[in-house]
């Protein structure tokens, strides 16, 4: 099946054809035994089955499937936009697990790629290529959600270490991360976007308590991190101390953007399964469900070529703009309609079911635990409402939306 009919649009050249078969091949010989089947145990918030996943994560990097975009002397393969979007399709196709070192390969590794000194590059990569190395992202605190900028947790230079205190929350996997990546206030008496820093923390050491935060799906994916005196050296901060802003947005475009395409190939492997059940159901009798489940398949093919368009532009301009909101918006919106169609088609069975519901697979399970994450996902990186305001302000050009007397911006 060629690109186009999967709605990628993107034109495969001879190395890219040869690429796809490598990708496709190490898959079938390496998706064996106990990582066969395991696309539904975990995400992007639950750690489910970690221990393997980890294991997976060392494997990906021993076949140099780990930062394919990044130069060669930092462990990655020097791929293309086309190749990372084949390996993109080709694994969530296979059914291979959920990655377990996400934010620092498609995250913190971006920014280091951008902001960091060639040492930092050389120190922080090599180790995520090979999948030993897992980070945490620190952005969210109590009061510092929607509204980034409020950021509070504070760090104050001793000699050649930095001593931090404050909060994080909302912190996925942070109680199996070695390092965390956080925006700290680092220039007493500042306020706003002004005086902070992006800063490289270890986890493990006195200074630092992890607390889980259960989910109402049972999960513990998320935590509270809290910093008293944790300490980290004066060469972890990525970009000019007090300037770290810029490469805060640099990490949340690439969330907002780049890793939009595992999501994307992964709705693919979703809308094959609610397919075959309003199919297996006779729901598609039902114009209504019919027609619901059409809208949903052009949704899906018009997510590809906003993702298409939001990296091409990247490409050319070198970094992400407030277009990747574009992106983020449309396809948090759609999956949670998405989901709850798929809820309408099981019925009964979205609810009820037993635990491992409609078909041999886990289906209606899977679909449930989807649906709900769904709510979430509107949220992450950003809610729906931030991101309206990206678009109409800065995309679109039109008049920031009033502030309370005194606000800051």
């Amino acid at each position: 099946m060629g690109m186009t009919e999967l709605g990628t649009g993107l034109p495969l050249t001879a190395a890219d054809r040869d690429f796809r078969d490598e990708v496709r091949d190490w898959l079938a010989d390496n998706l064996t035994g106990d990582f066969a089947g395991q696309s539904h145990r975990g995400g992007p918030d639950d750690d489910d089955n970690w221990e393997l996943r980890r294991e997976w994560e060392r494997r990906l990097g021993a076949g140099n499937w780990l930062g394919l975009s990044w130069p060669v002397e930092y462990g990655g393969r020097g791929a293309t936009l086309s190749q990372e979007i084949l390996f993109a399709m080709e694994y969530a196709g296979a059914g291979a697990p959920p990655r377990a070192a996400f934010h620092g390969e498609t995250l913190m590794a971006p920014t280091a790629l951008h902001y960091g000194t060639p040492e930092q590059k050389q120190r922080l990569l090599p180790p995520m290529a090979r999948g030993e190395t897992v980070w945490c992202q620190g952005y969210s605190e109590p009061g510092a959600g929607s509204d980034l900028a409020a950021i509070s947790t504070k760090a104050r230079l001793e000699d050649d270490t930095w001593v931090v205190n404050g909060q994080k929350i909302w912190t996925t996997f942070a109680h199996h991360a070695d390092w965390i990546f956080a925006i700290v206030r680092t220039e007493p008496g500042s306020t706003r976007h002004a005086g902070l820093s992006y800063m490289l923390i270890p986890l493990d050491q006195p200074g630092v308590r992890v607390v889980p935060i259960r989910t109402m799906l049972g999960d513990s994916g998320f935590n509270e991190v809290y910093f008293d005196d944790a300490r980290t050296s004066s060469d972890n901060v990525l970009g000019p101390t007090g300037e770290g802003w810029k490469a805060a947005m640099t990490t949340l475009g690439h969330e907002r953007a780049t890793s939009v395409l595992n999501y994307q190939f992964s709705f693919r492997r979703e809308m094959a399964t609610v397919t075959e059940i309003a199919r297996r159901r006779g729901a598609t009798a039902d114009p209504i469900l019919r027609d619901r489940l059409i809208d949903s398949i052009i949704g899906l093919e018009i997510m590809g070529y906003n993702n298409l368009r939001t990296l091409g532009t990247a490409l050319r301009d070198g970094e992400f703009g407030p277009e990747a909101s574009i992106g983020k918006y449309y396809w948090s919106t759609w999956h949670k309609k998405f989901t709850e169609l798929a809820m309408d088609i099981l019925d009964t069975d979205g609810w009820l079911g037993t635990e491992w519901g409609d078909g041999p697979d886990g289906d209606a399970e899977t679909l449930r635990r989807a649906f709900v994450r769904a709510r979430a996902e509107s949220i992450y990186a950003g809610t729906s409402e931030i991101q309206r305001n990206i678009i109409s302000e800065r995309v679109l050009g039109l008049p920031r939306e009033p502030r309370p007397s005194g606000a800051g911006r």
